[in-house]
Formats: structure tokens, C-alpha cells, sequence
């Protein structure tokens, strides 16, 4: 936790740049019959009847000293379409940079052997020296800024009946387009220091005997 919060405080750098990275699923819905729109009067009525159609995956990727992020609309949440996320993070995005500094979460897919099992070794290796990789711990993913972002998405765009892939990437391309043109960010303020008084139930509690007490103040004086 504490070197997750210290990465947030370090000031911004071109050459190693910080991005938050977490996925998310949105359930494909479809409707069994055309909706109502909304008239005078009256809200549009959808039938609660629907079809099931999958499930699409969303790599968030989400810079908040620069106010951008990057939503990639998958199939699947596999170790290879993971490791295909980050190549185009390091490759396409931010190119310049001879590393990308990263807080994301423990899943088993976040790794870099997953790197290994999408390419070659030598590209893989590639790829991993140009990532700095830093995981939120055990229940602790919402030290990620990009949950924030997933939120924001899921109530501004995804909270709706989307049918298929198409209208999801045109959707999620159109929320994205108006956050990095606003160039939203996120007023991170938990630090460590806050850390160490509010979640001190997490900090193991050290016992000094009292001889060792006495001695230690004994020494302090004769020092003094």
C-alpha cells in the first residue's frame, strides 16, 4: 500500500510517466422489442424482457497527472489479451518513453509472464524493461485512480442496454473523447502519512519489555 502512495506523490516525469491500469466486464444486452421513447409527459419505457449477449471486457488505462486515459474493448480478459494491452501502451501511447510507470491490481493475469505467453522472448523481455510495475495490495484495489475512472464510465456511458461490440466501442470512444478533451483528472490526497493513523488496524504492534524500555531511556540519557 505505502509504496503505491508514494508513487502517487513523485512528480510528473516525461520519461516515466505513471498510468493507472484495471479492467472491467459490461454484460451485452439486447431488447426483445423496440422501446418507447420518451414523450411529453412521459419517460421512455424499455421491456423488461432481454437477450443475453455475452460479455465484452474494458482494459482501463487512465494517466492522472495528465488528465488522459484509454479504454480498449476486448473479447476476453486473458494473460495474452492483457499482454497485447500493454504492448500498445508502451508502443502506440506513449512511445518516447523509456519506461511507463504502472499501479494496477493482483490479478493472476497482471504479470509478466503473461508478456512471455503472448510473444516471443525477446519481445516480451522488450516490453517488461519498459514497464514499471506496481500492484495494489490484496483487497486493496481501490488504491487504483482507475477504478475511479471505471466508475465515472459505468455511470456516464455503460449504465444502458448495449446489444453487441460495435456500439459498445462507439460509445466508450465518445466518453472517452469528452474526458481527455476536458482533460479530466482525480485530486489524489490519501498519502501515507494518512495511511499510518486511519489504517493502523493494518500495522503489526511491537511490544518493547520493559528492561529493554529502561535500558534504551538509560542510553538516551547517558548520551544526552
Amino acid at each position: 500500500m505505502e509504496e503505491v502512495l508514494d508513487v502517487y506523490t513523485l512528480p510528473a516525469d516525461p520519461a516515466c510517466p505513471l498510468v493507472c491500469m484495471d479492467e472491467a466486464s459490461k454484460q451485452l444486452v439486447g431488447e426483445t422489442r423496440a422501446p418507447l421513447p420518451a414523450r411529453p409527459g412521459d419517460i421512455a419505457h424499455d421491456d423488461y424482457e432481454y437477450e443475453r449477449h455475452g460479455v465484452a471486457n474494458l482494459f482501463m488505462f487512465f494517466a492522472p497527472l495528465l488528465g488522459w486515459r484509454h479504454v480498449q474493448v476486448t473479447d476476453r480478459r486473458t494473460r495474452v489479451d492483457w499482454a497485447h494491452a500493454m504492448r500498445e501502451l508502451v508502443d502506440v501511447h506513449f512511445p518516447d518513453a523509456p519506461k511507463v510507470r504502472v499501479v494496477l491490481d493482483n490479478l493472476n493475469t497482471h504479470v509478466a509472464g503473461s508478456l512471455y505467453e503472448a510473444f516471443a522472448p525477446e519481445e516480451a523481455r522488450r516490453i517488461r524493461d519498459r514497464l514499471e510495475l506496481h500492484h495494489t495490495p490484496k483487497h486493496g484495489s481501490w488504491l487504483n485512480m482507475a477504478e475511479i475512472e471505471l466508475s465515472a464510465l459505468g455511470r456516464q456511458c455503460l449504465d444502458r442496454r448495449i446489444a453487441d461490440h460495435a456500439t459498445l466501442r462507439q460509445g466508450v470512444a465518445a466518453w472517452q473523447a469528452r474526458r481527455n478533451s476536458a482533460c479530466a483528472t482525480t485530486a489524489w490526497r490519501f498519502t501515507t502519512a494518512d495511511a499510518r493513523i486511519k489504517l493502523r488496524h493494518l500495522y503489526p504492534v511491537i511490544h518493547v519489555p520493559e528492561d529493554a524500555e529502561h535500558a534504551a531511556d538509560q542510553h538516551v540519557a547517558a548520551v544526552a
